[in-house]
């Protein structure tokens, strides 16, 4: 090995060294990168970086990052997705784990339209973890639906992660969507089919509601809140993505639609305010700044690594793995799988994805079935105990009668349910080929 691929090797130790003493994500890749890569090449390797940073902040498709995420965050901060789980869950009372088939299908719509784990599983946990336990769910449960529902999003279009995978693996984002909707599909079936299971044989753990909460609202009252809650926003999301899907309008002009349909809707239902305003346009700006703040600080990271030789170690230590194309596909899963523990999805798509993707861009895999691989592989990793970040979240949020013991119980049937999805679309790839053949994508 050479000096500079030890200094590749050391830049990474570095950055995970960073995160370790808490540094946040974007400047420690900053730091890494930029010291390993002087100490390397001095200051001439970072003549490009500029031209990369101009890159990021002009990528046309990138725009519609901020443009979903104030979609999302409309819907959250207006209290129209607080009424989607009390509506859905009212109209499905009498079944068993009809609450928390109403936490499934909002977690797809908010986790679609904000496209981040942390605030969807915060916002579905605070409006419904203390709800359903006094309804009589299972603390295990409720906890365990909520933390599977608020990961949805990585995987459900219109998505955030794919629009970003789109852009590292160079596929179309109506591809990718199109691609990741039969899975997501079925992985939300099965965790509905799983709640309907559990109220079949073990009813006492997703109680129905109580027949007095449910007599208190009238069929015709009922009907009304269905029409005015739950279906403008189930259109807004379908008319978003079928725009995209359908070749009607590019990923960010049907973001840009999204946003103003949003906008409508709070504004229909009489929550839109100038506080609520406030609040959206802050989040907005919080949440796209990080993002774009991450994307830039990977720039001399990602020209560091490649400059000391690190692609040359990454095929190097491919070739070590048994298996062909099947078994590096497999070690990368597993690479992603751990590292999902300790960064979010915005720094393994634009740090560890770019690292292994050489080697697989020659090997004929299809770019489309491994972004949602990877996206559904990150799924699974955010549930997991010890380390998922989606069990943080809740547990931050969380009432003091659940315990870190509870939040860990309660996922692991659905990081179960999780990996069987997985397994299916490892050994069955048609299911992202079908929709895009049949749309002729």
């Amino acid at each position: 090995m050479t000096g500079n691929e030890w200094l590749a090797i050391g830049m990474v130790g570095g950055f995970f060294g960073f995160l370790v003493l808490g540094v946040p994500v974007a400047i420690s890749l900053a730091i890494s990168g930029l010291a390993f890569g002087i100490m390397g090449f001095g200051t001439g390797l970072f003549n490009l970086l500029p031209a990369r940073v101009y890159g990021v902040v002009t990528n046309y498709t990138l725009l519609a990052l901020p443009l979903f995420i104030f979609m999302g965050v409309m819907l959250e901060k207006s209290k129209l997705a607080e009424e989607l789980i009390d509506v859905i869950g009212h109209a499905m009372g009498r079944l068993r784990g009809g609450m928390g088939l109403a936490i499934v299908i909002v977690g797809v719509l908010m986790g679609a339209s904000s496209g981040v784990v942390g605030a969807t599983v915060v916002t579905v946990g605070l409006l419904s973890l203390q709800p359903l336990i006094n309804r009589g769910y299972n603390k295990g449960v409720a906890c365990g639906v909520i933390c599977a529902s608020g990961t949805l999003g990585q995987i459900i279009p219109p998505s955030l992660v794919l629009i970003l995978l789109a852009d590292i693996l160079g596929e179309s984002v109506g591809t990718l969507f199109a691609a990741a909707m039969v899975p997501g599909l079925i992985l939300a079936g099965m965790l509905a089919l799983y709640l309907v299971l559990l109220g079949i044989f073990k009813p006492d753990m997703v109680p129905a509601i109580p027949k007095e909460e449910r007599d208190a609202l009238r069929t015709q009252q009922l009907l009304i809140k269905i029409c005015k809650v739950v279906i403008p926003p189930l259109a807004l999301v379908f008319a978003v993505l079928g725009s995209i899907v359908g070749g009607i309008a590019a990923p960010t002009e049907a973001a840009s639609m999204g946003a103003l349909g949003a906008l409508i809707l709070a504004l229909v239902a009489g929550r839109l305010n100038l506080s609520v305003m406030r609040d959206v346009l802050h989040d907005t700006l919080v949440t796209s700044a990080m993002v774009f703040f991450i994307l830039i600080c990977a720039q001399p990271f990602g020209l560091a690594f490649r400059g000391l030789g690190g692609e040359g170690l990454v095929h190097a230590m491919f070739e070590w793995v048994p298996g062909g194309d099947m078994g590096n596909l497999l070690f990368m899963m597993a690479v992603i799988f751990v590292l999902g523990f300790f960064l979010e999805w915005i720094e393994i798509s634009y740090i560890a994805l770019p690292m292994f993707l050489p080697v697989f861009i020659n090997s004929g895999i299809d770019m489309a079935w491994l972004a949602i691989l990877v996206a559904m592989n990150l799924q699974t990793s955010f549930l997991t105990p010890p380390f998922g970040w989606a069990l943080f979240f809740l547990k931050g949020v969380a009432p003091k009668s659940v315990s870190t013991v509870d939040i860990y119980r309660g996922v692991i049937p659905f990081i179960g349910i999780q990996a069987v999805a997985l397994v299916l679309l490892f050994i069955f790839p048609e299911l992202t080929s079908w929709l895009p053949n049949l749309i002729g994508w």
